[in-house]
């Protein structure tokens, strides 16, 4: 059957259709976004506003219209960081559902790392052993551990790259300052959550998802997107460390401007990568690999399985 997933996060609206069904890894044919970056639309009092409503609403319609134009015969809509920290949470999905029809299930911090951890270890399969899965968002950070499907803890902390950039680094370039006090401020709240991990021993395979790990791999040397999903993708605890800095100094255009780096994330990208330094170095990572597939990957994976076959 043809799935379609659509994905409100924190700075994109993204449809993802895939043929797929119960034992059959997920076929991408159709992906449609649009950079709506609802968790700069919150107010003073953290509500989105109207006109951020409207907008996203008018997102949803044109995802709609994509999914029809695609033949797909279930959607599964859902919602993250944005939405569900917004004060007007519920006003929001019930305005969006009076305009488009469609019912945003509102995922849980802890939803979002287990089902990134499940497309983790598909992907990787069995033989991968013990995975640790971290997952860099707009809005927030996911973390995962465990041998199984199910992950042994799981945990997200308000540590997404927009998220922190809008927060503490104002300027282009930033102040000196303001890097140095994130970068404080990034690995207390990581520092905090380590010992629930390392009382289960040292993972086997370290694994990052999203943009941001994919974004900072690459300007670290790893293959283009072109060069397709089974290429295997590293990144390094010591290019990161000394492409921080470079980071630190560049303007928005100028990050933008380097191999992989999207329109538009140039702005997130130092934050991004003072998560990923501090995971790194506080989790005791020299190198982990990039996984192709993350949340959306894993909410399909998760529908899968409960379908009823004949």
């Amino acid at each position: 059957m043809r799935l379609g997933v659509l994905d409100v996060g924190s700075n994109t609206v993204h449809l993802l259709v895939v043929d797929a069904h119960p034992g059959a890894r997920p076929l991408p044919a159709h992906s449609h976004k649009a950079e709506l970056r609802l968790a700069q639309l919150l107010d003073g009092s953290g509500a989105i506003g109207a006109e951020g409503v409207d907008k996203l609403a008018a997102v949803v319609l044109e995802a709609l219209q994509a999914a029809e134009d695609k033949g797909v015969e279930d959607l599964l809509p859902f919602a993250t960081s944005a939405v569900r920290e917004a004060s007007n949470a519920d006003d929001v999905l019930a305005r969006v559902k009076d305009a488009t029809g469609v019912e945003l299930q509102v995922l849980s911090g802890a939803e979002e790392a287990r089902l990134t951890f499940l497309a983790a270890r598909r992907w990787f399969g069995w033989s991968a052993g013990k995975l640790l899965v971290l997952d860099i968002g707009g809005g927030s950070l996911e973390v995962a551990y465990g041998i199984d499907e199910e992950p042994d803890a799981a945990v997200s902390l308000p540590l997404g790259a927009g998220r922190l950039t809008a927060a503490w680094l104002p300027g282009d370039p930033p102040d000196p300052a303001d890097v140095k006090a994130l970068r404080r401020h990034v690995r207390a709240e990581i520092a905090r959550t380590v010992g629930e991990f390392s009382r289960f021993g040292a993972p086997d395979h370290v694994v990052a998802t999203s943009k941001t790990f994919r974004q900072l791999a690459r300007i670290a040397g790893a293959a283009r997107a072109a060069e397709g999903l089974y290429v295997q993708r590293e990144l390094k605890r010591e290019s990161l460390e000394a492409w921080v800095p470079r980071l630190a100094g560049m303007t928005y255009d100028e990050r933008e401007d380097l191999p992989g780096v999207s329109d538009g994330r140039g702005s997130q990208l130092l934050a991004g990568a003072l998560v990923a330094e501090g995971l790194m170095d506080l989790f005791g990572v020299e190198t982990l690999e990039i996984c192709p597939w993350a949340l959306r990957e894993g909410v399909i994976l998760r529908r899968l399985d409960h379908m009823v076959t004949p």
